[in-house]
């Protein structure tokens, strides 16, 4: 065994069946060690989709991702997607091979250092050395996995990949636990909560990494709370519960703030501020932060109270105590919920988004899994799209880059195959990313990618026209081309003009063995409407 093997070794025992990534010849090495290891490499077309896919994999098994580049370029290249992983809490183990250990600190072709590069994005940034491999990889994961999650970053020489271990491989690591939160704190919470008359719960990504998500129904339930959720923490309570209201700042927020600072009291539950901070939306409601570390927050936000320890146990216990009455009446939830979807939905004559994304609403199982990228149609999918479980809405919301939605879609249908995915971009995030459309069809994944296309950065012109500003330097294409081409690296492309197309279209791609991509051309004027009111 050498240390590349024993590195693989390692990783296929931490339960890593996957690693993405662009190779040169310096992953020669590592490669070769997954070929025989047991853990598959699926080539992507640029490293920061590989990046992204490691994320998403890791968010769908609970299981670190994996994602591997070369040095230099291919390292920078990478950062995008170890960012995301970074800033959006997945455990990750992001490795750079690099040359040589006696050619570093020289001026070499492609050298950097790693370890300044990824310092910013990573919960650590590790060096593998001859003796140390599986110490450091024990590190590695076990930091990659506590809370608050996150990626951990490896530098791998080729002559420590290719030089003998002389170490067994290590047993998986656990993560550090969380302390439960002290009986004082749980006790205190539920006397805020019992004083207060109109409480509203408000679920972030922080409650995604949840080992028991069902808690948070039985909260609101036992205590009669409506609650409303983050971008990222859709689906963790179906939102066709009676006490949904749904996502709040996206499209439609203003409708959202107004209700929720009619609240006396705001409950979040696993909110995690780099989604969107308190003092956007709060006002002047007080509010109880229950997670597993304290909100970062300015002196405008009222926190009464605060939770602070393992998020599992501590919903548990306040879901355990004997029902919290309230002054709320179910019709304010039933209202409001209709009015706030009926805004989404503004009359068009036109083929429009809201309608497009309907259709894949009404079109995909339940249980299917939505990947989407980051745009104005972010904002819509977000507030228009029911969710009904756990890890079936997937986005980046804390690190937001534009190319997550493709390769996402890719590293979901691949954990898991059983569950049907449809992924929805913009015509810009399409640009970006559209060649990891060779992998879907290179690992035969069926996933309709839909293509919103408006021939503009959308969500940047609506910022332009509301600063009274031009729309400069945000058109795509000067003119709507009559039909999409016949295939992109050989997937099959269809397009769809009016909504009965897109039903057509959408029916047959999620029948089909492999990808299909559906351009959707719609018309974005309803987006000045309904993303920022």
């Amino acid at each position: 065994m050498n240390n590349a093997e024993l590195i693989v070794a390692t990783l296929r025992a931490a339960g890593i069946s996957h690693g993405f990534g662009v190779p040169s010849g310096n992953v020669i090495p590592l490669m070769e060690a997954m070929r025989t290891g047991g853990i598959e490499f699926v080539l992507t077309a640029h490293e920061g989709s590989a990046g992204f896919a490691a994320d998403v994999t890791a968010r769908m098994t609970g299981k670190p991702g994996l994602c591997i580049a070369t040095l230099g370029p291919g390292a920078t290249n990478l950062a995008t997607g170890v960012g995301c992983a970074f800033l959006d809490r997945s455990p990750l183990i992001a490795i750079t091979c690099n040359l040589d250990q006696p050619q570093f600190g020289h001026r070499r072709q492609m050298w950097i250092d790693h370890h300044a590069l990824f310092k910013p994005i990573t919960k650590a940034t590790l060096a593998l050395r001859p003796g140390n491999i599986a110490a450091t990889l024990a590190a590695a994961l076990r930091t990659a996995l506590s809370e608050p999650q996150g990626p951990v970053h490896l530098d791998l020489p080729e002559d420590v990949a290719l030089a003998p271990a002389n170490e067994p491989v290590p047993v998986s690591p656990e993560p550090e636990p969380v302390p439960p939160a002290a009986n004082e704190a749980i006790a205190q919470a539920a006397d805020v909560i019992r004083k207060s008359t109109r409480p509203m719960v408000v679920i972030g990504a922080a409650a995604m990494r949840m080992k028991t998500p069902e808690s948070l129904r039985a909260f609101v339930e036992r205590h009669g709370i409506p609650f409303a959720t983050t971008t990222m923490a859709k689906g963790l309570i179906d939102e066709d519960h009676a006490l949904a209201i749904g996502c709040i700042e996206r499209a439609g927020r203003q409708t959202q703030r107004a209700l929720l600072r009619s609240a006396d009291l705001i409950i979040g539950l696993g909110y995690d501020t780099v989604e969107v901070e308190y003092e956007a939306w709060a006002g002047n409601v007080p509010v109880l932060n229950i997670d597993i570390e304290l909100a970062d927050t300015d002196a405008t936000v009222n926190i009464v109270h605060e939770v602070v320890g393992d998020l599992d146990a501590s919903v548990a216990r306040l879901a355990a105590l004997p029902a919290m009455h309230n002054a709320w009446l179910p019709e304010v939830f039933r209202r409001h919920r209709d009015d706030f979807q009926r805004s989404l939905r503004p009359s068009t004559t036109h083929f429009s988004p809201h309608q497009a994304i309907d259709i894949v609403r009404r079109l995909l199982p339940r249980n299917g899994v939505l990947a989407f990228d980051v745009g104005a149609h972010t904002h819509q999918i977000a507030s228009q799209w029911a969710a009904h479980a756990p890890r079936t809405f997937l986005i980046t919301n804390g690190w937001s880059s534009m190319g997550f939605g493709i390769p996402a879609a890719i590293a979901a249908k691949i954990a898991r195959p059983d569950l049907p995915v449809v992924c929805i971009v913009g015509d810009g995030c399409f640009q970006m990313t559209c060649g990891e459309l060779a992998v879907a069809r290179r690992h035969h994944l069926a996933i309709p990618f839909v293509v919103l296309d408006d021939r503009w950065l959308s969500l940047i012109k609506v910022k332009q026209e509301r600063r009274r500003m031009a729309s400069y330097g945000t058109e795509l294409l000067p003119d709507e081309y009559a039909q999409p081409p016949a295939h992109y690296f050989g997937v099959p492309a269809v397009g769809a003009r009016t909504p009965e197309e897109l039903e057509r279209g959408l029916t047959k791609a999620l029948s089909a063995g492999g990808p299909t991509v559906i351009e959707a051309v719609v018309d974005p004027a309803h987006y000045s409407q309904t993303v920022y009111d």
